[in-house]
């Protein structure tokens, strides 16, 4: 089991750089950008980290990273991805739609290495999977065709639940399509599903109270940055309404969250560190391939189903990758 991560606190969206950034202006240290528009955890940055190391490149020894966060202000990205294109860095890695679009938007030189959920086709960062062109290129994960598997997995689980919620934020561009997937599993599982909208800290809360008001037998929680930075709260409030919720993250479950089945966000981020290395080294993001993410992680915690007598059955723990005690 994960202990609670540590944040990183990047004050008023400032860079924690501190000597080693100093050093990226030394001989044969390089500088890049890491844009979010919300903060990450350790296992996160850590991840990436690691596809640098697997690429040759270490943090402080080869390389410094300066970090730029919107802390969930999403509008701030543009401004921040000017800074570091002003800096100037050698690279930016962005992760989640809104900042790659912002870095996109603020350079046509620097190279862009970003992470989403999302079609990088349909968003514009990219022509093609296979032949990105200009510079940007990344990984995706899937999260538009996971909704009914969600579903159907928190219907094991609670095969009593007839109403279910599920939450979204629709600023994301993937929400449509998760809602859309979603709506089609409840209609052939003969389940009414309960959809509410959160753009930020205080919408979730007030989203919780409407489902609970709904009655709902269970809680989705859609794919979303901003539901990644709150999961305390999200894990939290479910607790509270002693609401079984399933997410999309392993990082969930690690809170105190009931179970999760998606893309493993930690595999993503490491690819991304990966590309990272490799354009350092002098690959041109318009000749690397969009890689996508194939590791899928299904994690449940005991404990927590115990909590809202729930009982697990057996075909889920079997296929769980992880089972906290």
């Amino acid at each position: 089991m994960i202990g609670r991560r540590q944040f990183i606190t990047l004050l008023g969206g400032a860079a924690v750089v501190g000597p080693l950034a100093a050093r990226a202006q030394q001989p044969g240290v390089a500088l890049i950008g890491l844009l979010s528009g919300t903060q990450l955890d350790d296992r996160m940055l850590s991840a990436i980290r690691q596809g640098l190391k697997e690429a040759g490149y270490i943090e402080g020894p080869n390389v410094a990273i300066k970090y730029r966060t919107a802390d969930g202000r999403f509008n701030r990205l543009p401004g921040l991805a000017a800074e570091l294109v002003a800096d100037p860095v050698a690279l930016i890695v962005a992760l989640a739609p809104p900042a790659a679009l912002a870095a996109k938007a603020a350079t046509g030189t620097i190279p862009i290495v970003f992470v989403t959920g999302a079609d990088p086709v349909e968003l514009g960062l990219v022509s093609s999977l296979n032949r990105p062109g200009g510079n940007v290129t990344g990984v995706t994960f899937l999260v538009t065709a996971l909704g009914a598997k969600r579903l159907e997995l928190l219907r094991e689980l609670v095969p009593s639940a007839k109403i279910v919620g599920l939450l979204v934020n629709p600023a994301n561009p993937t929400s449509e399509s998760v809602t859309t997937d979603t709506q089609a599993a409840a209609r052939a599982l003969g389940i009414e599903l309960v959809i509410r909208n959160a753009r930020s800290e205080s919408d979730i809360d007030s989203a919780f109270e409407s489902l609970a008001q709904e009655r709902v037998n269970a809680v989705i929680i859609g794919t979303d940055q901003l539901f990644t930075s709150r999961r305390d709260q999200l894990v939290a409030l479910a607790a509270r309404h002693a609401l079984p919720a399933i997410h999309y993250l392993r990082e969930f479950v690690d809170a105190g969250g009931l179970i999760s089945y998606g893309a493993s966000i930690t595999d993503a981020y490491r690819l991304a560190g990966g590309y990272a290395g490799r354009i350092l080294k002098g690959e041109k993001p318009a000749d690397l391939p969009v890689q996508q993410t194939v590791k899928f992680e299904l994690a449940i915690n005991l404990k927590t189903a115990k909590t809202l007598g729930l009982t697990v059955p057996d075909k889920l723990l079997v296929a769980a990758d992880e089972v906290i005690e």
